[in-house]
């Protein structure tokens, strides 16, 4: 929980925020989270893409915009004018963290590069976040979520298994590249303090992308073999999939062989543990037909939440697919305590809470997403200019 009094462990940490969008935003906000004071740099009048992306819209403010700009104050600067730049690069030149996603080359242009912020301000931390990387003939490619998920090969594996190769239902290469953005933050603030000096970050969707794609990657770089979509099968586990009972579907995400013991058991399948055909993972696997037909022939006896809360006891990895409102509540049935009120005097907007908890340094909640340059007076002046 938020505890107003509590130190932060980025307490003192000037980000100077040039990013739009998701993945730059996403990262600096998880720095505001942790303490850092953010300060977002906008175009006047229009502001981050995202304030227009809605419905739906709150008291103004697009819900999307909402969601990853907390813990920030907006200044609204005009990069093309010299008062705007002179501004700019003030602010760059005083971070401790600077974060951009234009197009490579834009802030070289404007002479916000990181060359020129470090040899003013050699210990910054300086974080680059492209579609396709800032070098070579990706540097000229504009990259957006959907298009990084369609050429990564994400869509390839995602969907029913005959159908149409699909998108995931959120930004989901975004939220990745924000976060391996944020990491590698963190880890050149670490290393400031042992050196003293800063260092450049780069950061791309492409690349996060494939990082991320984890098992299915290594499947294809050890044995050569292109990874298909499977629907809601485990292409290396099973049971790992959606099951049909009475009345809904039931997610069964069985691990080892002795949760499939239990799963057996309980079904009153006893007999299935010990099936040459099915003993062990690798052989379910290769007998996924015949096992599934088995499992749902008993599923189908009894409506999906009595299943679940019979799994529950018995230790088997099961739930219900939820949508978003169900899985909420679910968090906060569990204790989790899945969303906070930020804001005061009855201007408070309902978040996500942070995933991150420590006890020692917690995350805090000081700002809600600011309006557009509703703080560009006040930085303004702390950085000796006039409004």
């Amino acid at each position: 929980m938020d505890r107003p009094d509590a130190p932060t462990a980025l307490d003192g940490v000037l980000v100077a925020d040039f990013s739009r969008v998701l993945a730059g935003p996403l990262a600096t906000m998880m720095l505001g989270d942790l303490g850092a004071d953010v300060v977002k740099v906008e175009r006047p009048e229009v502001g981050d893409d995202t304030r227009g992306w809605g419905p739906p819209f709150i008291d103004g403010e697009s819900a999307y915009y909402l969601s990853i700009n907390r813990n920030k104050r907006s200044v609204a600067l005009d990069l093309g004018s010299e008062a705007g730049l002179e501004a700019a690069r003030r602010l760059a030149e005083r971070a401790d963290v600077v974060v951009e996603n234009f197009k490579p080359g834009t802030m070289s242009r404007l002479g916000l590069g990181y060359e020129k912020v470090a040899a003013v301000n050699p210990g910054v931390v300086y974080c680059s976040i492209s579609g396709f990387g800032t070098t070579g003939e990706g540097a000229s490619r504009l990259g957006y979520d959907f298009l990084v998920q369609a050429v990564g090969g994400l869509m390839s594996i995602t969907g029913p298994e005959s159908g149409a190769p699909t998108k995931v239902g959120v930004a989901v290469v975004d939220v990745l590249t924000g976060l391996y953005a944020s990491n590698a933050i963190l880890a050149a603030l670490v290393g400031r303090a042992a050196t003293g000096r800063g260092q450049r970050v780069e950061v791309d969707l492409l690349s996060s992308l494939l990082a991320g794609l984890v098992n299915q990657a290594s499947t294809y770089l050890t044995t050569g073999a292109v990874p298909r979509a499977l629907g809601n099968r485990h292409p290396a586990i099973c049971p790992y999939e959606t099951l049909a009972a009475a009345d809904r579907l039931v997610v069964l995400a069985v691990g080892n062989d002795g949760q499939f013991a239990a799963l057996a058991l309980e079904l009153g399948l006893d007999e299935l543990g010990s099936d040459d055909r099915f003993a062990t993972n690798a052989a379910r696997v290769a007998n996924r037909g015949e096992l599934v037909a088995l499992l749902e022939a008993r599923l189908r006896e009894r409506p999906a939440t009595e299943w679940v809360e019979r799994f529950d006891a018995a230790g088997v990895p099961s739930g219900l697919v939820n949508d978003v409102g169900e899985a909420f509540g679910l968090a906060q049935r569990l204790g989790l305590h899945p969303v906070v009120e930020v804001g005061e005097d009855g201007d408070e907007v309902a978040q996500v809470a942070s995933a991150m908890r420590l006890d020692g340094t917690p995350v805090g909640y000081r700002r809600r997403p600011p309006r557009l340059g509703e703080h560009t007076a006040e930085v303004l002046g702390e950085l000796g200019l006039t409004p």
